[in-house]
């Protein structure tokens, strides 16, 4: 996958890491690069263009991608986390996430994965894709898991038109979603360096982070031993 001369479009590129996608896609040579928000009057990139897309309406994908033609790179990028239990007292948070993290990540893919014709896609899933750590995030974490289980259900599924589809999983990045955490975090433009070498790597999995890895590769091991020390050894 060559960046360079290519088409692309970022999803959440407003902040965090979709405007740090869309910086970096720019800087190494992509002709084109649409930057999308809900409100994208809150996009201000040089060099960009600035695109409306609400990923969980399904108006606002069709309008998008009617006014983009042929597409090298989809970033899927934009999401949400909420105060999400899954026994709590609603719902609700769990639905919001579940509708943009997996419903919208997939109705954004299925409008635009078409007219790649190769191309790639990378979507960020999340090391709570694999693990749980607090009841709060319940809802998000199984919202993740969907989305890397998607990630890896539309490689197959886009493999006879040569489409490359990789999963950008990390943890701790100093974005707006993980501001209220006082610990080390990876700058945006670290991640995504790392994201777009893997993808112009033909990767198919990037991890992004030591935390990340370290769930990876716990994975393995007895469930009982892999909560026991998930907040000891495996962020030391």
């Amino acid at each position: 996958m060559q960046i360079n001369g290519s088409t692309a479009l970022v999803t959440g590129a407003n902040r965090g890491l979709g405007k740090a996608f869309t910086e970096a896609l720019l800087a190494r040579g992509a002709t084109t690069v649409y930057a999308t928000a809900r409100r994208f009057d809150s996009i201000d990139i040089p060099g960009a263009v600035p695109l409306h897309l609400d990923i969980t309406d399904p108006a606002s994908i069709e309008a998008a991608a009617g006014k983009v033609g042929d597409l090298d790179i989809l970033i899927n990028n934009a999401g949400t986390s909420t105060e999400a239990p899954l026994l709590g007292p609603s719902t609700d948070n769990i639905r919001r996430d579940f509708d943009t993290n997996f419903w919208g990540t997939l109705n954004v893919t299925r409008a635009f994965a078409p007219r790649l014709g190769g191309g790639a896609i990378l979507n960020v899933i999340s090391a709570l894709s694999w693990y749980t750590i607090s009841p709060g995030s319940n809802g998000y974490a199984a919202s993740k898991a969907a989305e890397w289980s998607l990630t890896n259900g539309i490689r197959l599924e886009l493999a006879d038109q040569k489409t490359l589809v990789t999963a950008l999983a990390l943890a701790i990045a100093d974005t707006d979603m993980m501001a209220g955490f006082d610990i080390p975090k990876l700058p945006p433009h670290e991640v995504v360096a790392q994201a777009l070498d893997g993808l112009e790597a033909g990767k198919i999995k990037v991890i992004a982070d030591k935390p990340t890895a370290n769930v990876k590769a716990s994975l393995s091991r007895d469930p009982a031993l892999f909560y026991a020390d998930i907040t000891g050894n495996l962020f030391g």
